[in-house]
């Protein structure tokens, strides 16, 4: 199915959940911020929340330095 992350296309397997789609990108699930179809999901939320057809993403990585 099709979805949109960042402003880009992309496929993914149906039942897809934010968890899996981030696994799947390289992200660690604790510094990353999802926003989906303008609302934000909750990191405790991210395995529970199965993404669909035309969804919208923005994903935020936060990187910590001194």
């Amino acid at each position: 199915m099709a979805i949109t992350v960042n402003g880009e296309s992309r496929s993914i397997a149906a039942s897809a959940t934010v968890a899996v789609l981030l696994g799947s990108l390289g992200f660690d699930i604790r510094k990353v911020a999802v926003e989906r179809n303008l609302e934000m999901v909750p990191g405790t939320a991210y395995g529970a929340t199965i993404l669909v057809e035309g969804d919208s993403l923005e994903i935020v990585h936060f990187i910590g330095g001194a």
